[in-house]
């Protein structure tokens, strides 16, 4: 047992069930949550008063937006989730789709099988989900014959997956996962991924703008910016960063949308910038960005990573902007 873990307070696996890496910086973290208890605790009485006032919470107002932006507690997340991201006012216009979706005798067999196989493979590390493979199976199945342009493809199962694990609702899981694939991330599940590829090289322009020395250095060593980064946008960070990180996100993506994802993507870059420019070789980037960043203390304390993010110069019309012309090199 290495000395740092001897002395902490903490489990090796987390409050959502997930087993912490070997090289897992107990004391670090141990630091961080001395303060971030409170914080919870804190937060959880504003969203205890906002709630009983019982506003609505489709319509994001200054305070609204600022209170996610600061965490939904997570007893709350399953319906606030639904509220702001506008899957409770789908699922209310098709009640029924769901279970008939289930019900359907028409399922195809390539499809439930490629579903079969990822599910063993579908965070192996938590100790929860394999009581919930069954379920995931179903929201899986579900949504690849509603939507048969996505149809089903990996890393579907690692957004539902942890959807699953916070509202532990099979129909509630669907509707925030059609939401998030149909309106936060359209076209990049699809077998041309055409919007991935787009916002791949929509972040590569970011950071040329941003930070131009990492992205003379990554171009340098030679690693595609799609070997970095496709994984944290077809996941939406699911499977990349821990689970709470991740959570903390996802409530200001069902709030305010894509942008987002963005914002979460260069605050990587930017907050890692001395290491990304200390590997001297493709394999040493490789493996940092693969290994190092996703474990490091600056993603585990989520709630200085949110911070840092939300400081961050970046506005939804040079993204609009940065499509366009994209969109438009790609068609050249």
């Amino acid at each position: 047992m290495e000395p740092n873990k001897a002395v902490s307070k903490f489990s090796d696996v987390d409050e959502y069930g997930f087993k912490r890496s070997e090289h897992f910086d107990y004391k670090s973290y141990e630091l961080f949550m001395s303060s971030y208890l409170k914080t919870l605790a804190k937060r959880r009485m504003k969203w205890e008063r906002i709630l009983q006032e019982n506003i609505d919470l489709t319509i994001t107002t200054a305070k609204l937006k600022r209170y996610i932006r600061k965490g939904i507690p997570g007893p709350y997340r399953p319906n606030v989730w639904m509220k702001i991201s506008g899957a409770h006012k789908l699922q209310q216009r098709s009640p029924g789709l769901y279970n008939s979706l289930l019900k359907a005798t028409n399922h195809e067999k390539e499809i439930s099988d490629s579903i079969s196989i990822d599910l063993p493979r579908t965070f192996p590390d938590n100790i929860f989900f394999d009581s919930k493979k069954e379920r995931l199976y179903n929201i899986l199945i579900a949504y690849a014959h509603h939507n048969r342009e996505v149809g089903y493809c990996q890393g579907l199962n690692y957004i539902a997956g942890l959807l699953l694990l916070v509202t532990d609702d099979e129909e509630k899981s669907f509707w925030l996962l059609k939401h998030m694939i149909e309106n936060i991330v359209p076209q990049y599940h699809t077998k041309n991924m055409t919007n991935l590829l787009r916002d791949m090289a929509v972040f590569k322009e970011l950071i040329i703008r941003r930070i131009p020395a990492v992205n003379k250095h990554i171009e340098k060593l030679g690693l595609p910016y799609a070997v970095i980064a496709s994984k944290w946008f077809i996941c939406i960070f699911a499977e990349v960063l821990p689970a709470e990180t991740v959570f903390r996100l996802w409530d200001c993506v069902f709030s305010e949308g894509y942008k987002i994802i963005f914002r979460a993507a260069l605050n990587m870059f930017l907050t890692h910038k001395t290491a990304i420019l200390g590997c001297d070789d493709i394999g040493a980037l490789a493996n940092f960005f693969r290994e190092t960043l996703i474990h490091d203390d600056v993603v585990t304390n989520c709630h200085t990573f949110m911070q840092t993010m939300f400081n961050l110069r970046l506005k939804r019309n040079e993204l609009q902007s940065l499509r366009k012309i994209c969109v438009g090199r790609n068609n050249t």
